[in-house]
């Protein structure tokens, strides 16, 4: 089904999204199957939407790096990933990504909610605005963390080694790390490193969605002396082997999940829209319409 902005209907009431890879679509109990492929203003998402039932609760799933992991970190279409989960009503968003560790704690195998965020990108389109509307975000807490703590909750369920808290950098990619970045980044206090986060959770705060990541431990990076450096094989393994906590911490998170009214995150750009309304071209208007019109 391929649908334009401004041709869908929110009739399916998704109760919030999944961002990962494809190991997550086999999940059991998933059910009244529906694909979009959606069109946005900032063009096609990264894979079509996969809408699903799962017990009771409405969820969309996109893949991050398309279907079959063609499109690296730096050429993911992010604003056009978020755009498109906004556009099927999506309030809440869990990031399923990779990470290698920083801290001799956080061991390949666990499962890290980071609170903070450092963004090392420099290749990447880090807002919806510009360009004739401006908004300064608020980005001091870039996780929400009454969801991160909800999400958290319910992975703990599943009996794996989770932690919650720590900084997140992201780091350009597609490659690892050199050994001296690596230990540059540990004597900067960071725990865990990714590819992905940024822009992802400063595009979902402009959408004013509630963002979390649940960051699966795969390697120790190339820092550890007495660990090898990492490897694709080796983030594979582990992700392969982490498949079903992802998989029962959504599910346990759509049996108690609770609709969020309150959280400041769903109105962020109240206080970001810098702007005269009178000096905004209509054309940039209907462009952005999905996230400002309650403004505007």
């Amino acid at each position: 089904m391929d649908i334009k902005f401004g041709e869908y209907s929110m009739e399916d009431n998704v109760s919030f999204a999944v961002i990962g890879g494809s190991g997550l679509y086999s999940m059991p109990g998933l059910n009244d199957i529906k694909e979009l492929d959606l069109n946005t203003p900032f063009g096609k998402p990264s894979s079509p939407l996969i809408l699903g039932t799962l017990e009771g609760r409405r969820i969309a799933f996109l893949a991050r790096h398309g279907i079959g992991h063609h499109i690296s970190p730096t050429d993911v279409n992010y604003r056009a990933n978020i755009f498109a989960l906004k556009m099927v009503g999506t309030s809440q968003v869990v990031s399923i990504s990779a990470c290698g560790s920083l801290k001799e704690e956080y061991a390949p195998g666990h499962i890290v909610f980071p609170d903070q965020l450092f963004d090392f990108t420099h290749l990447r389109s880090r807002s919806f605005f510009g360009k004739g509307l401006v908004a300064h975000i608020g980005a001091a807490d870039p996780f929400c963390s009454e969801w991160s703590k909800g999400v958290c909750e319910n992975v703990q369920k599943t009996g794996a080694t989770v932690h919650e808290g720590g900084t997140l950098i992201t780091i350009e990619g597609p490659r690892f790390s050199t050994k001296a970045e690596s230990n540059i980044f540990r004597t900067w206090g960071f725990s865990i490193i990714g590819m992905t986060a940024s822009p992802e959770a400063f595009l979902a705060r402009e959408a004013e969605m509630c963002y979390t990541t649940m960051a699966h431990v795969t390697d120790y990076d190339v820092w550890h002396t007495s660990m090898e450096p990492v490897t694709v094989d080796m983030v594979i393994k582990t992700l392969n082997q982490n498949t079903r906590i992802a998989q029962d911490g959504i599910r346990n998170l759509a049996l108690s999940f609770k609709e969020r009214t309150s959280c400041s995150c769903q109105n962020a750009l109240s206080s970001a829209l810098i702007t005269n309304p009178e000096a905004v071209d209509p054309s940039t208007k209907e462009k952005l319409s999905l996230l400002v019109k309650k403004y505007m």
